[in-house]
């Protein structure tokens, strides 16, 4: 079945100036410098008239991995995500889909993300999915997995209420 993710971030900003913080280049070569951890780097940014594509790869250092995932996979993680975009179907927001491969587990991360406009806000949501294919364990992994990737979330999101902040 495999464990779910859900993260959900308010920013006292419209949806053009946030979706720039989280998927302009500028951003995100930013974020991977504060937050990506070694062999970090944006692998791949395309933009075109179906919208936009990225991939970057975060690394996170074996002594930085709960003990859980250590046990299990010796050394290093490399860790892939391949993000989309596109213009949502009312045309006020963003939508799109996200894939994280985990180097050495045999599983994946997929999520569905939107940004919204609520108000004077924007509501940047992430509803997605943990599956690790290890037997007996695979259940545990997808639980550690999952709560790692929420607060990777969380510094994700305050990363970029300081960018808007520091943009104003």
């Amino acid at each position: 079945m495999g464990s779910r993710i859900e993260h959900r971030a308010e920013f006292a900003a419209d949806v053009a100036s946030v979706y720039a913080a989280v998927a302009g280049e500028k951003a995100l070569r930013a974020l991977l410098e504060e937050l990506g951890g070694h062999s970090a780097a944006l692998l791949a940014y395309e933009e075109s008239d179906a919208g936009l594509r990225y991939q970057l790869r975060q690394g996170i250092s074996a002594d930085k991995l709960p003990q859980a995932v250590r046990t299990l996979h010796k050394g290093d993680l490399l860790v892939t995500r391949t993000q989309t975009w596109r213009v949502s179907k009312d045309g006020t927001g963003r939508q799109g889909n996200a894939s994280v491969e985990v180097g050495g587990v045999p599983g994946e991360i997929s999520a569905r993300t939107a940004l919204l406009a609520d108000g004077g806000t924007t509501v940047l949501r992430i509803s997605g999915e943990v599956t690790v294919r290890i037997p007996l364990f695979g259940g545990k992994l997808e639980s550690v997995i999952a709560e790692q990737v929420t607060k990777l979330l969380e510094r994700e999101a305050e990363f970029t209420a300081k960018w808007l902040a520091e943009a104003a």
